[in-house]
């Protein structure tokens, strides 16, 4: 399957973080400040858009972000030399990323695994750059295990992939355990289960 996500963000950055103002206000800043808060020292944001998270993390993290959308990283660089953060931002695909194995203390991404093709080698790939000691933290949208929330996000997924190459009904719990990684925290946010932030290890054998 293609992925449409590149083109659709593509589209949408110029008003992305227009549109997401109210949620903004009324949820979002407190979740980025929670979310950034828990990573330190070497970070990796996949799925960084459009740098919204940036001005949460630690000054003294070192922040690297990776986008496939160059739309929304553009808006990222932007936004970083405005507000003079030090990060390192590049275009570069979840799913096949340029990067050492085992380089960084702490990979995070928000509301990535909805989009991404292939959210289980996405996941995978988050686990090699990640050191053994390491963490991801995900903030996430998820399939709800309650069975009228779950209808709603199955019947309306097409719409919000049409739009956004976003998808709502996503099992992350279950790619999560595909991909091998281990569930260390998880606590659910909003609307019972469906917002939700994760804590993984890499689960890395150790020789």
């Amino acid at each position: 399957m293609a992925n449409r996500a590149p083109a659709s963000y593509n589209r949408v950055s110029w008003a992305y973080d227009f549109f997401l103002w109210p949620f903004e206000k009324l949820v979002l800043g407190k979740w980025r400040k929670r979310f950034a808060g828990m990573a330190a020292g070497s970070v990796l944001e996949v799925g960084v858009g459009t740098g919204k998270n940036l001005p949460y993390y630690s000054k003294s993290a070192k922040v690297t972000g990776i986008d496939i959308s160059r739309g929304m990283l553009d808006k990222a660089i932007k936004r970083s030399k405005m507000q003079g953060i030090g990060c390192s931002l590049l275009l570069m695909d979840a799913g096949d990323m340029k990067l050492k194995s085992s380089s960084f203390d702490c990979v995070a991404c928000m509301f990535v695994l909805c989009s991404v093709p292939d959210p289980v080698k996405a996941l995978q790939e988050m686990a090699r750059v990640c050191k053994p000691d390491g963490k991801i933290i995900m903030l996430e949208h998820v399939l709800s295990s309650n069975r009228l929330i779950a209808l709603w996000q199955k019947i309306h997924n097409p719409i919000a992939r049409w739009l956004f190459g976003d998808n709502i009904n996503r099992d992350t719990n279950g790619n999560i355990r595909k991909a091998g990684l281990k569930i260390v925290l998880e606590e659910n946010l909003a609307l019972k289960d469906v917002f939700k932030l994760v804590v993984c290890s890499p689960n890395k054998k150790r020789g």
